[in-house]
């Protein structure tokens, strides 16, 4: 017995240390351009698979069938999730293609076998992974919309993904929204403006890549300071000549007219 537990014991010492040993010479390639090998793939396949059902499994999934929750489903989804997961005929994003493991394109698989498990995944997120954890600013009730427009998301074509999206109300989920800069479709120009309403100007009323104004804007700014130097309280050291004197007429009895110099 004791010939056996110096065995595993051994065997356990020289395992952690192996393992060490690739984790400190960086033999394992976590590049995203690096698939993992196939056994590795499935343990973790695997692992998340079991991982969700497992915490999903006592969640209560409401009616998905309401069209209003649907329609703001449609808003947050374009907004917070089409740039990994796609749209109807869309093609693939810079995104889609670059994150590992790929995101699924929702429109063609749409959600889980369960609606719990999309429901789950959507507010807790994937550790490891582009897919994050929106419940930390969702409410549940937002979370669900989304699940039920997931649900509909396959059956619908790109006219009637746009149709949908336009006549939700875009980005929300029940406080903290944010503006979502690099998404998506239609909220883009919502979402991406500034708060004086120029959709993607700087502040400066122009778009030019090193933050500077339109030469517009500078003459008008020119005009500005011009006008304001042209005008000097009277008595200022600015002013460089009195005041032109104002001539008045005075007309005598006898119809004669005299001008006064003041």
């Amino acid at each position: 017995m004791k010939t056996i537990i110096a065995t595993l014991a051994v065997a356990f010492v020289a395992a952690v240390t192996g393992v060490a040993g690739v984790v400190y010479f960086g033999l394992i390639n976590v590049g995203a351009d690096d698939p993992h090998t196939g056994p590795v793939h499935a343990f973790l396949d695997t692992a998340r698979n079991r991982s969700v059902e497992v915490r999903a499994n006592d969640i209560e999934v409401p009616n998905l069938d309401n069209e209003a929750q649907i329609r703001a489903g449609a808003g947050n989804y374009d907004s917070m999730c089409v740039g990994c997961h796609l749209s109807p005929e869309a093609a693939q994003t810079e995104l889609s293609e670059g994150l590992y493991p790929a995101p699924p394109n929702l429109a063609k698989t749409g959600i889980y076998d369960d609606p719990a498990k999309t429901f789950w995944v959507i507010k807790h997120g994937i550790k490891a992974s582009g897919m994050p954890a929106w419940g930390k600013s969702m409410d549940d009730q937002y979370i669900w919309g989304m699940v039920a427009f997931i649900k509909q998301l396959p059956n619908l074509d790109a006219r009637q993904y746009r149709d949908m999206v336009a006549a939700s109300g875009g980005h929300q989920h029940g406080g903290g929204e944010t503006a979502v800069g690099n998404h998506h479709g239609d909220s883009q120009a919502e979402d991406g403006g500034d708060h004086h309403g120029n959709s993607g100007a700087d502040h400066h009323g122009s778009a030019s890549p090193m933050g500077h104004s339109d030469s517009g804007t500078h003459a008008e700014s020119s005009s500005t300071e011009q006008s304001g130097s042209d005008h000097h309280a009277p008595g200022s050291a600015s002013d460089h000549h009195a005041p032109t004197p104002t001539p008045t007429t005075h007309t005598h009895a006898d119809g004669k007219k005299h001008v006064h110099e003041d």
